[in-house]
């Protein structure tokens, strides 16, 4: 063994355990990325307050009120401190889970975010929850169909219905489908959150565009796998249909799938604002919009970073998925 060998095992010997642990190390570079970017989202939103143009106090108080009674309200409030103090403030807030009160009901913003988010949630969920139950049988089975140039009308009527479906707005779908099913046949409650049957109309706005852009991706990238060595290696051994597709082709196609998946997710909940709005739905995307004409920015702010924290923990979500799926590309770049 030679000294340079040598010198060179010690030191790899001696090394910090976690810089030899591909998994820890993928860990700690993901969680210091939500970190900085948690950060940045807190900074934007507390930012945001002081570059709206107008005062949030007259605007809640109204016009009538009296000067010294608007600067009681903002001494009340703490918005005649430096600036430097309300940000050090409002990030004690966060972290006590006091991000503020909101300036036309006085209410804490963490009891109104609290009462709106569950509907929210269970919205989205349930509509990104279908978008794959529906994008990925579907995307498998027209990549069967359709492989090696065959069925060119079902490859054609698939495309067209597809693209067209998911180029209508959430919002025009949504009005769609109320006037139709809620109006005209009265199969569904047209407004509010008043049981399962409720779900109906607000979930299928929500998740057909994002379903039809996944059984596309899904359909290409099943179309790829298919022509790979192992599948026909699979396919040489006389192995099952189902087999094939389910375990060897299924797993390595849904890799792009889950990529897109997560960012549609970020985009279906942003949706949700529109949505909700059209059905009357009792969650956050109607409250930020009525908090919004009524310049309760407090309860804005606080709305927006449940918003952005929510993108960033699913793209965490995301990039552990396709670290379990593929961790020979995910986990080696760590």
């Amino acid at each position: 063994m030679t000294t340079a060998t040598a010198v060179a095992k010690t030191a790899t010997a001696s090394a910090p355990h976690w810089r030899g642990n591909r998994w820890l190390r993928f860990g700690l570079r993901r969680a210091s990325r939500l970190l900085v970017s948690l950060w940045v989202l807190v900074t934007a939103a507390f930012l945001m307050i002081h570059l709206i143009p107008g005062d949030p106090v007259r605007a809640a108080l109204g016009m009538t009120a009296s000067p010294d009674m608007v600067a009681a309200r903002r001494a009340e409030l703490g918005l005649d401190d430096p600036l430097w103090q309300q940000y050090l403030r409002f990030l004690g807030g966060l972290f006590t889970g006091d991000p503020g009160t909101s300036t036309i009901t006085g209410l804490p913003v963490s009891q109104t975010i609290g009462d709106r988010l569950p509907a929210t949630v269970q919205l989205a969920g349930l509509a990104f929850v279908l978008a794959l139950l529906v994008a990925v049988p579907l995307g498998t089975a027209m990549a069967a169909l359709t492989r090696g140039g065959r069925r060119r009308g079902t490859e054609l009527a698939f495309t067209s219905v597809s693209v067209f479906l998911a180029a209508i707005p959430e919002f025009l779908l949504a009005v769609v489908l109320a006037y139709v099913f809620a109006v005209r046949l009265d199969w569904f409650p047209v407004a509010g959150r008043q049981g399962p049957s409720s779900y109906v109309l607000p979930v299928l706005a929500l998740s057909i565009g994002p379903a039809m852009v996944l059984a596309r991706i899904g359909r290409v990238e099943m179309l790829s796998v298919l022509n790979r060595d192992y599948v026909r290696t699979a396919r040489a051994k006389r192995l099952p249909p189902h087999r094939v597709y389910v375990r060897h082709a299924l797993p390595n196609a849904l890799t792009a799938t889950l990529t897109l998946g997560g960012l549609l997710l970020s985009a279906l909940v942003a949706g949700t604002v529109l949505v909700e709005n059209v059905f009357a739905w009792p969650g956050l995307g109607s409250t930020i919009v009525q908090s919004i004409l009524q310049k309760d920015y407090p309860v804005v702010q606080g709305i927006v970073l449940v918003y952005g924290a929510g993108v960033l923990v699913v793209n965490l979500l995301v990039d552990v998925a396709l670290a379990l799926l593929d961790p020979r590309s995910a986990i080696g770049e760590a």
